[in-house]
């Protein structure tokens, strides 16, 4: 018994989500002119992820390594599944509370439909209105949602946005030396 037939090709996750880019695009949501810079010496970094996962250990152990000056804020919320968007908007809301100066939104990779979550108009309009920088770290390398394009900073890994939030204090502390001498 077939309960459902869908077209063989590109698939109508794909579809949606091509059309929600174009709309959101023709919205200037995506413009770089829009595009928040990051502190260049953050000393509260927020993060939205699940509050367990490999993704949210790189993050941290990344962050310590490189600037462990900052406090990392977790903002612990569903990254998959019924629900997510709206858990992820919740903590980017809670995390308004805590005077933090850049925030990461993001889980590891997984399927189009383990990252559907992030492709949520409701949330792509939240992000772009959020006051703080907001990198995007959803995904591997190959993934990219909605969530990655309307952020202020796309980076292609958690580890990777880590990184593009936090100077490395060993180049820092290299530097003052220079100067000193």
């Amino acid at each position: 018994y077939v309960k459902n037939l869908e077209k063989d090709g590109i698939g109508n996750l794909y579809l949606e989500f091509e059309k929600l880019k174009k709309k959101l695009e023709n919205e200037g949501l995506f413009s770089p002119y829009s595009k928040k810079k990051l502190p260049k010496y953050p000393f509260k970094i927020g993060v939205a992820t699940a509050s367990s996962g490999a993704a949210l250990r790189d993050i941290v152990s990344t962050i310590k390594r490189r600037w462990p000056l900052a406090n990392i804020i977790v903002f612990p919320c569903l990254v998959q599944g019924e629900g997510a968007s709206e858990s992820i908007i919740n903590a980017l809301e809670n995390s308004k509370k805590c005077d933090i100066d850049v925030m990461i939104v993001g889980r590891g990779g997984g399927s189009i439909e383990d990252l559907w979550c992030f492709n949520n108009e409701k949330l792509a309009y939240y992000i772009y209105e959020y006051p703080i920088p907001i990198v995007s770290a959803v995904g591997h390398e190959v993934d990219f949602t909605i969530c990655d394009f309307v952020s202020d900073v796309r980076a292609a890994t958690p580890t990777g946005a880590a990184e593009l939030v936090t100077p490395d204090i060993n180049e820092i502390i290299g530097s003052l030396e220079v100067y000193k001498d």
